[in-house]
């Protein structure tokens, strides 16, 4: 694998020799691909990022948490369609992350799973950061600390996220917490001043360095600071009367936690990206990925939903 962080453990490394599947003269022909080629077994490199959760509703909702963020590496061992779906961002206040998805004939399924909402000043979805991904920071509700959400949730070896932070020291002005991101938890509200958004994490697969699925800041209750948004993407609480910051779209961050008078910021959308040897790319593709090269190696950016025919 090349320059990937988090491979999984679980990869399926699938060394059969079943072969690409042909037609000759209307007759299916086992063990070529187009022309009469055999197929060649090849390694496939990939990302998987889901949505990225919104902030909490009300004056001082936590951080939306990010996204759950896995990398692999599987031999394809004969031709196969590799089915992409990516998860949208939370689309409202309170809102989850949904899961993005990878899964072909003889792959291991990849799930990463949605980011969990922030907690919100009161009423639905409650105090309480919600799990996910990474998860959501703790609210406002009642002059209470609150626990942020836990994220790893379902576990995945490596962990695919981080938790959400508490909520303050239950003494006004109440601070908020900040979403996990999948480099690190979302802070701890202290103080006048809400928690910041877990770090996102870089990684290489596109042939630069880019850090994505930051976790969102926490909102402002009244006479509190908004927390900043994590690296890669995460969305910034604001002050009173404002708009908090949306996740970066396709880098699966978290929204910034609601402001007293404001609205809590929206998730950002997942993506998928793999990438194959040049000498193996088939060309074939739905869903119109963003196609590159660099060295070696063909690039596909999934920001939408689509496929790939190994």
């Amino acid at each position: 694998m090349r320059d990937l962080k988090n491979k999984l453990t679980s990869s399926k490394n699938t060394k059969n020799t079943q072969s690409r599947r042909g037609k000759s003269f209307g007759y299916q022909v086992l063990g070529f691909g187009a022309g009469g080629t055999p197929f060649v077994p090849y390694d496939i490199d990939f990302l998987v990022i889901a949505g990225g959760a919104a902030g909490g509703p009300g004056a001082g909702g936590g951080g939306g948490g990010a996204g759950g963020y896995r990398t692999s590496t599987q031999t394809i061992g004969e031709a196969s369609t590799i089915t992409v779906t990516v998860g949208e961002g939370g689309s409202g206040s309170g809102v989850n992350g949904n899961d993005s998805v990878i899964s072909g004939t003889g792959l291991t399924t990849i799930t990463s799973t949605g980011g969990g909402t922030g907690g919100g000043n009161s009423g639905p979805p409650g105090g309480t950061g919600k799990t996910g991904g990474s998860g959501g920071g703790g609210g406002v509700t009642g002059g209470q600390t609150l626990s942020g959400g836990a994220g790893n949730t379902p576990s995945t070896s490596p962990s695919q996220g981080n938790n959400g932070g508490n909520s303050g020291n239950g003494s006004a002005p109440y601070p908020a917490g900040g979403g996990g991101g999948i480099g690190g938890g979302g802070g701890t509200g202290g103080g006048s001043t809400s928690g910041s958004g877990g770090s996102g994490t870089a990684n290489s697969i596109t042939g630069s360095s880019v850090t994505r699925a930051g976790g969102g800041g926490g909102g402002a209750y009244w006479g509190a600071s908004a927390g900043g948004g994590g690296s890669g993407g995460g969305g910034s609480g604001v002050g009173p009367g404002s708009n908090a910051t949306a996740g970066t779209a396709n880098t699966g961050s978290g929204g910034g936690g609601g402001p007293a008078g404001g609205n809590a910021g929206l998730g950002g959308k997942g993506v998928v990206i793999l990438s194959v040897p040049t000498d193996n790319y088939s060309g074939t593709t739905t869903g119109s990925p963003t196609v590159s090269t660099t060295g070696i190696y063909t690039i596909m950016q999934f920001n939408g939903s689509g496929s790939y025919d190994a």
